[in-house]
């Protein structure tokens, strides 16, 4: 690997540990010309399906669009980063899971909706509110009806 901080073009390895549930390796690495430390993340590169947005267009899986719709639903809530980031890769998973090269945007919304529901109840209805375009505040009142009856 090569340093980010001098180029030297090779590195060594002084730990490995893994990270974001087992799903990544760290590996800390020293650069034996000048000494810097970085870390590094190790991922194995699935292939996810194709998202088939409403319109009928079609478009790679984004994991950062994911992430930050998630974090927009979260603004100003107490979950972490990591508690995020254990959330994206469950859903993730989910859609590796499913046989499908193409997978309709609906399948993506109601997995996430399913996670932000386990998660914090407030975010759920902020995301539920723009994903089911809600129109006024009487779908608000029956969606939070809804989670106190559950």
């Amino acid at each position: 690997m090569r340093c980010p901080f001098c180029q030297a073009l090779d590195t060594k390895v002084i730990d490995s540990r893994l990270h974001a549930e087992g799903a990544q390796i760290r590996r800390r690495r020293v650069c034996p010309d000048c000494d810097q430390r970085f870390s590094t993340y190790e991922t194995a590169e699935l292939v996810m399906p194709r998202v088939v947005k409403s319109n009928g267009q079609r478009e790679n899986f984004d994991e950062d669009k994911l992430r930050r719709g998630l974090i927009r639903a979260l603004e100003k809530r107490p979950v972490s980063t990591v508690q995020i980031d254990a959330c994206v890769q469950r859903i993730k998973r989910l859609l590796q899971n499913e046989s499908d090269k193409e997978i309709e945007s609906r399948r993506v919304g109601e997995h996430v909706m399913r996670e932000l529901k386990a998660l914090d109840q407030v975010a759920y209805v902020r995301f539920a509110s723009v994903y089911r375009s809600f129109s006024d505040v009487t779908e608000f009142i029956g969606e939070i009806e809804k989670l106190s009856d559950e």
